[in-house]
């Protein structure tokens, strides 16, 4: 047994009721959160639980987990729905930044054997992707991240992640860091030549027309 596995005992075993509970009512699931992580080799856990869950599941599922003497929370937030089972708290996810958890995003996880059972674990990609559109100007926090990144470097698609990712600016810059920290390498530029199709017309500005009038209104991003 991994030490870290006796350190986090509590949520682990938290872990194994809800999955079992899960199962038995035919809830498709996904552990979520730093346990995906964890469960491939990553950094310590934190002390709360994600499992992600379709919304037509929710309220049944947060009923299996008070009837097994778990205290539940409704918060303001509505996407997903809290229990609590001792000090281990449990959030039921059913919609993220991406929108409704859905049967092809379950369908996605991958089956890892976690602490002797086997369940269905969110893709690296998957986790990475959302963690890091969830970031903004009041919560920016990459040092969590970067522990796991760094530890599960060689598991990751990190292009996928990065494609996910390339109109979130708080993404992007995650991505500087890593290349920096040499965790991946920066993408390849295409050497290509452009197609006859691609050439463009440049004509010269009207005098007095102001230089982002080429892209129109201000505020417009070039296509």
């Amino acid at each position: 047994m991994r030490d870290d596995e006796e350190r986090f005992g509590p949520i682990l075993a938290t872990l194994r009721r809800c999955v079992a509970l899960l199962r038995e009512a035919e809830i498709p699931f996904l552990v979520g959160g730093s346990l995906a992580a964890w469960a491939r080799g990553g950094p310590e856990v934190t002390n709360d639980l994600d499992l992600m869950i379709r919304p037509v599941d929710a309220e049944r599922a947060l009923q299996l987990l008070v009837d097994a003497g778990m205290r539940p929370e409704r918060p303001p937030e509505e996407w997903l729905l809290k229990a609590w089972d001792g000090d281990v708290l449990v959030d039921l996810i059913f919609c993220t930044v991406e929108g409704d958890v859905t049967d092809e995003q379950i369908a996605r996880g991958e089956q890892l054997t976690v602490t002797s059972v086997t369940m269905n674990v969110l893709r690296l990609e998957d986790m990475f992707a959302l963690r890091l559109q969830t970031l903004n100007e009041h919560y920016l926090d990459y040092a969590a991240l970067l522990k796991m990144a760094r530890a599960l470097r060689e598991q990751v698609d990190w292009d996928a992640v990065r494609t996910r990712v390339r109109h979130h600016p708080y993404g992007l810059a995650f991505f500087t860091m890593l290349e920096g920290l040499e965790v991946v390498e920066p993408p390849q530029a295409s050497t290509a030549p452009a197609a006859a199709g691609d050439e463009v017309t440049v004509r010269p500005l009207e005098t007095g027309t102001p230089s982002h009038a080429a892209f129109g209104p201000v505020g417009d991003a070039p296509p």
